[in-house]
């Protein structure tokens, strides 16, 4: 088994790109290639390391063939691989010339300012254009062609980054904070050639927020595709960033970016015209998790999805006649008030069916929770709106000191934690305490 440990790309001495170009006016400089000088000063070559587990050394004709081989003999790019490699440039200005090395901390106040809906409407133009990867060319905006210049030039920094120098750009997020626009990157100090890479946030692309559409900038080309969380590999590995000169909401019209459902601020009612027949939008999933949350899970068979059906409205209704409301402040469909309630977790949650049905009539304070999911639900690496309803009962209950920016739907340390808090304050101990939620723990938790 063989495993690339990396790839140096070094283009020919007359190569006619601008970068190329500035870079030879800039030989006499002496920079080694570490420190960014041009590689035509260590000789026109091409250089291609693959060791094998035997430690047996391949020549650059063997596997792992760079991006002049993507193009086959009749020009056409060769498909993508779903977890590629992608070496890492340097730190440098645009188009090119060379740089000793990251650039120093910069200050915000002096970062371009840009809004969620245009760094991802600059994302799209790489997509678009299907720009080749390269982590020695630039294309015609000055970025470098490899992951990080192409974060780069979403982000509308005025020079090229590299994964080890993007974090300074950013503000360190949780997962469950991600936005449109937002990266996620992972830098691996000890050899940065070797499972580096960064995609660019565009939406989560399933209600468990399991999978999102990451634009990013690999082998062949760049592409828009949806992703797992965080990525195909390294996954543990991968850490949220926001860009410090973010201005503005979150990702405005852009048509195939989906909202996060579990935006740490409250978001403002969206319109009647969102919810009803027909609609069909990210609304409708905040509204069904956040329902969930408070109770309704019942409701719902595989869960809410973005386009309105029965299950929404029968759980709305339930909602807001759990808080008193009858008639037509009862009538399945979300307004003002039904929104700020649940967005700011106020008034009662939906009863069990065993407490007074779908319109919680009539039930009294002591009565059983909603019916146990299952441990299946409760195990790392899970998304599910069980989750987030198991972790905004924690809350209420006085058990979420954990949670560093609230419950959300992935199963996290955070939860179990709390869970074990929990379990520990009814006297269990060993097995009986792990943090996991089982029945007897789900029963008491939401009794």
């Amino acid at each position: 088994m063989t495993a690339p440990v990396f790839e140096e790309y070094e283009p020919a001495c007359d190569c006619p790109c601008g970068g190329c170009a500035e870079q030879r006016r800039r030989l006499a400089q002496g920079l080694s290639l570490r420190a960014g000088g041009h590689p035509a000063a260590h000789g026109a070559r091409r250089v291609l390391v693959l060791v094998t587990a035997a430690g047996v050394a391949l020549g650059a004709s063997g596997a792992g063939a760079g991006e002049a081989d993507a193009l086959g003999a009749d020009g056409v790019v060769s498909a993508a691989e779903p977890d590629p490699t992608t070496p890492q440039g340097v730190s440098g200005p645009l188009y090119g010339p060379p740089s000793a090395g990251p650039s120093p901390n910069p200050s915000v106040g002096t970062l371009r300012q840009t809004s969620r809906a245009d760094i991802i409407n600059r994302a799209k133009l790489w997509v678009n254009a299907k720009v080749p990867y390269s982590m020695t060319k630039y294309w015609s905006d000055g970025y470098r062609q490899d992951c990080s210049g192409y974060v780069s030039m979403a982000w509308n920094l005025d020079g090229n980054e590299w994964t080890g120098s993007l974090s300074r750009f950013g503000t360190k997020i949780a997962r469950e904070e991600l936005q449109p626009g937002d990266i996620l990157l992972f830098h691996n100090p000890s050899d940065p050639t070797k499972g580096s890479h960064v995609t660019l946030f565009g939406g989560w692309t399933d209600y468990t927020h399991t999978y999102y559409l990451a634009y990013e900038q690999t082998k062949p080309s760049t592409r828009a595709q949806s992703t797992p969380m965080a990525y195909w590999n390294n996954s543990a590995s991968y850490v949220a960033y926001r860009y410090k000169g973010v201005v503005g909401g979150s990702g405005g019209s852009t048509p195939d970016v989906a909202v996060p459902v579990d935006t740490p601020k409250p978001a403002a009612f969206p319109g009647a015209k969102s919810f009803g027949p027909g609609a069909d939008n990210a609304h409708v999933t905040r509204l069904g998790e956040m329902l969930v949350a408070r109770g309704g899970a019942r409701f719902y068979a595989s869960g809410p999805g973005p386009r309105w059906g029965e299950a929404d409205r029968r759980a709305t209704e339930a909602f807001q006649r759990a808080q008193g409301w009858r008639g037509a402040e009862a009538d399945g469909l979300p307004g003002p008030d039904t929104w700020r309630y649940l967005v700011n977790g106020l008034g009662r949650d939906i009863p069990s069916a065993r407490a007074g049905g779908a319109g919680g009539a009539g039930g009294t304070s002591a009565v059983a929770g909603p019916e146990y999911p299952g441990a299946g639900q409760f195990r790392p690496g899970r998304s599910s709106a069980y989750v987030a309803q198991l972790g905004h009962r924690l809350v209420k209950r006085g058990y979420g000191r954990h949670y560093v920016s609230g419950p959300g739907p992935r199963w996290g340390e955070a939860d179990r934690r709390n869970v074990e808090d929990f379990q520990r304050a009814q006297g269990w101990r060993g097995s009986a305490a792990d943090g996991y939620p089982g029945p007897e723990t789900w029963r008491r938790l939401f009794a």
